[in-house]
């Protein structure tokens, strides 16, 4: 559950910082997402007098999982959130008060339906469904909520607390379950007792706890950035399992689990960044993570989403992709109960435009090593891509190759998707004309501002640097983009802007990303999250991690026996190339890590140095479709 104010007027994130008008308190926005934003059910609207009225913001503070405000009207709001249960608590001045529920509210007028009924002990029991993000499917949140003492003046929409004229500190409790009503009535009764203080502090101690699971240490301001980042990564997806075992699938039916189950993704959007990330940090989790995305295939998995969600979610492409990274670092997929879903999703994939093209030829590739006895027939499906690049992909010099959406493509120029064959960068650079012309054309990319790291179709791009002749140029550019101010002309409308944005991607401050730029649920914070490590997946599907030098002088990752501690030494702002790197002691002479070398544990120590070095260069691990694997 999340609790955020919606600032007047509306916009794509449902909140705006410098705005000054609250229109009111809403649930479970969904964080950075695109179309026009998401989630936003059930308004709380307090108000004094006799009316609800627009709110004015005087001051506010927010932390993992509190916000508090208070209003011109002399209103003080305060929200703690911890899992499936929040609290809003109001102080008001003496004088007429009270508090409207909005029940039929979604952000984005994305609202479907909501049933409730009040019980006879006061309780309001209820569920709301509500559209997806971008309108497509449909997911329902179950809900029971704790009204203070008052007068309680119900429609069929809404419901109108009239506080008593005395009153001047109010709690109201709200309980989500993504299963059924009794399941968030039993949430709520658990928690009658508790009060927002002690909430706001149990929240406090889990956000600590989950972002420990990554420590870094260097300057204060950018590690206040990297948490930050952090935190945002961990928003999706959602644990919507009870803790008896029980969860709904897509197909809308109550199934059982003896681990916990997820849902809220969007996979096409975060793929290469926030789920490598997750599967990192949090590798218990990670395994029911997968186990979720498999029962999308089991239960019924769409393109975005369907009619019965169990919980918000954007997109699910390349959900194959994802499986097979998993298996391959270790996680159980049980492929064999869900071949025929999978072999049915590939079926109706979408060949007809460029972009789609090269993505669809990227699951062919993945299907093949999930079916090892249809690898040959995945394989020159994943292999066909080369006609196409040669025709739409090759040729610089027409007009369009710097428009947004040209030949129909998604978002994004031909420029910016060319680079998208991840698992064949050896076939990719011969098609290019070599490793030096890849380099050149990598220069002009780069150099010339055609990159757009306002959204994903290239945002693994820098990778390439490493199939080209000049591999240290990647581990300058990641700092430079993560670091340093970039001229940056696309943006998330589907243009190339006459005026470029120049600034900082990342800041620790509320104009904190690129104009226009979504985090679509953690894939740009996840992004930085992963320089800063050192660590980028080239290839989701390979369990490869190429190396760059860290943006902290020390770092670990995850707990217990298995933790990885990264020293870098000679750890200056200038020094951006890697110059030795030592696992456990013993000199590796690569730049890059398997994931299993990360999950044991142990002792990473990078020599940095200023000047490009050719420490690793002949042993650089480069995707190959011919290779057999």
């Amino acid at each position: 559950m999340n609790i955020a104010p919606q600032t007047y007027p509306n916009l794509h994130a449902g909140y705006e910082h410098y705005a000054k008008k609250i229109v009111g308190f809403t649930h479970n926005r969904f964080e950075g997402v695109g179309c026009m934003g998401s989630g936003g059910v059930l308004m709380a609207q307090p108000y004094v007098g006799e009316n609800v009225t627009v709110l004015e913001k005087v001051a506010e503070r927010a932390g993992p999982g509190f916000y508090e405000i208070d209003l011109k009207e002399g209103i003080q709001a305060r929200f703690a959130v911890h899992q499936n249960l929040g609290v809003h608590q109001y102080t008001f001045g003496k004088g007429k008060k009270g508090i409207r529920l909005l029940l039929h509210h979604a952000f984005n007028g994305a609202f479907v339906s909501n049933n409730y009924k009040r019980m006879a002990d006061g309780t309001i029991l209820g569920t709301v469904r509500a559209k997806t993000t971008c309108h497509v499917g449909v997911y329902t949140i179950y809900y029971a909520i704790d009204l203070p003492a008052g007068e309680v003046v119900q429609a069929e929409k809404e419901i109108d607390l009239l506080l008593d004229d005395d009153t001047e500190e109010v709690s109201l409790k709200i309980a989500f379950s993504a299963v059924d009503e009794a399941s968030a009535l039993q949430i709520l009764r658990k928690n009658r007792a508790i009060d927002y203080t002690t909430l706001k502090r149990k929240s406090q101690q889990h956000w600590e706890e989950q972002l420990s699971h990554i420590r870094v240490e260097g300057d204060a301001d950018r590690a206040k950035l990297f948490y930050s980042l952090f935190y945002r990564t961990l928003q999706s997806p959602y644990r919507t399992s009870e803790a008896d075992g029980r969860y709904r699938g897509t197909d809308g039916q109550i199934h059982h689990t003896k681990g916990q189950r997820y849902h809220g993704w969007a996979i096409w959007d975060n793929y290469k960044t926030q789920l490598p990330l997750l599967a990192l940090a949090f590798p218990d989790k990670y395994e029911d993570m997968i186990s979720a995305i498999a029962d999308l295939y089991r239960y019924g998995k769409y393109d975005f989403a369907g009619p019965h969600e169990p919980a918000n979610s954007v997109r699910t492409e390349h959900a194959a992709v994802v499986l097979l990274d998993a298996q391959r670092k270790g996680f159980h997929v049980d492929v064999e109960s869900i071949r025929d879903s999978l072999i049915r999703d590939t079926a109706r994939f979408d060949f007809s435009k460029p972009d789609k093209y090269l993505e669809a030829a990227y699951d062919m590739w993945a299907m093949g090593r999930l079916l090892p006895s249809e690898k040959a027939h995945y394989d020159h499906r994943a292999r066909s891509y080369r006609k196409v690049w040669q025709d739409e992909f090759h040729d610089l010099s027409k007009r369009d190759v710097d428009r947004m959406s040209a030949r129909n493509m998604y978002q994004g120029t031909i420029r910016q998707y060319r680079w998208n064959v991840p698992y064949d960068l050896v076939g990719l650079t011969k098609l290019i004309g070599g490793k030096a012309t890849l380099s050149k054309q990598l220069d002009d990319f780069f150099d010339h501002y055609y990159f757009n790291r306002a959204n994903e179709p290239d945002i693994q791009s820098p990778t390439l640097y490493y199939a080209s002749d000049k591999p240290w140029r990647y581990q300058s550019l990641v700092q430079e983009l993560a670091l340093d101010t970039v001229v940056q002309y696309y943006f998330n409308d589907n243009s190339r802007g006459i005026d470029p944005f120049i600034d900082r991607i990342y800041k620790n401050e509320p104009k904190a990303f690129v104009r226009t730029m979504d985090d679509d649920a953690g894939a740009m914070s996840g992004w930085f999250v992963m320089t800063a490590l050192g660590l980028q997946q080239p290839l989701v599907g390979a369990p490869v991690y190429y190396l760059s030098v860290p943006l902290f002088q020390s770092i670990s990752i995850g707990k217990g026996n298995h933790t990885l501690s990264i020293t870098v030494h000679h750890f200056k702002p200038e020094n951006r190339y890697i110059q030795r790197v030592r696992l456990n002691g013993k000199d590796l002479n690569r730049l890059w890590l398997t994931h299993d070398e990360i999950a044991k544990g142990g002792h990473l120590e990078i020599d940095a140095t200023e000047q490009p070095s050719e420490y690793g260069q002949d042993t650089i691990w480069i995707a190959d479709l011919e290779n057999k694997d």
